[in-house]
């Protein structure tokens, strides 16, 4: 049985928001959001540059190291780096940042990695696709066509990452505690029903 949460591990569709419900929802509580910081973090651990981790951020991937390489604990005969070593890497730092303190982690499987401890909340933001589609071209400038097609494939994208690393399957409802829809009360409404929420839990 899961106790009231220190963790809330966020999933989330493109374009419902869900980083923004994180980083509000962090605000309320007064605790650190972790999204791309996890990629610096996971580079400051593994001696790895940055721009390596960011380029295959939540991707399923065999790449070449050579050209991102920095010191750190492996060495130049390593030509490449394994999918399942990237995660095994970032997990470790989940894994570590939870072990500090209450957090909030946005997507790259955090909810299956940190699956053994009681204190979790593990939610699933999503939202009508019209309502992700006018999202995401206001924000990036671009045709309700070129959004829809942005969002389709990094859904897709996400889908497959979560669903080859857990064994689960990303976006259905029984893989989290709780999934909202963000479209109905909006950015700031939908952390606010969450810190409610988590306030509740016993």
């Amino acid at each position: 049985m899961k106790r009231k949460p220190n963790i809330i591990n966020i999933g989330r569709q493109f374009g419902s928001g869900g980083l923004g419900v994180a980083n509000e929802l962090g605000r309320m509580l007064g605790i650190p959001v972790y999204n791309n910081q996890l990629i610096s973090k996971a580079a400051e651990e593994s001696g790895f540059s940055e721009q390596f981790f960011a380029s295959k951020d939540e991707k399923r991937s065999l790449f070449n190291i050579a050209s991102f390489f920095s010191a750190g604990r492996y060495t130049m005969s390593d030509n490449y780096l394994s999918e399942n070593e990237l995660f095994r890497i970032q997990g470790e730092v989940i894994t570590k940042l939870a072990s500090e303190g209450p957090a909030i982690f946005v997507g790259r499987c955090s909810d299956y990695i940190l699956r053994e401890r009681e204190d979790t909340l593990d939610v699933f933001v999503c939202a009508p696709l019209q309502d992700r589609i006018d999202r995401v071209s206001e924000r990036e400038g671009i045709s309700p066509q070129e959004a829809a097609d942005i969002i389709r494939r990094s859904d897709r994208t996400r889908e497959t990452y979560y669903n080859y690393f857990t064994f689960g399957n990303w976006g259905v409802a029984s893989n989290y505690d709780l999934c909202i829809d963000s479209s109905i009360l909006g950015i700031e409404g939908t952390a606010a029903f969450l810190s409610d929420y988590i306030r509740r839990m016993a």
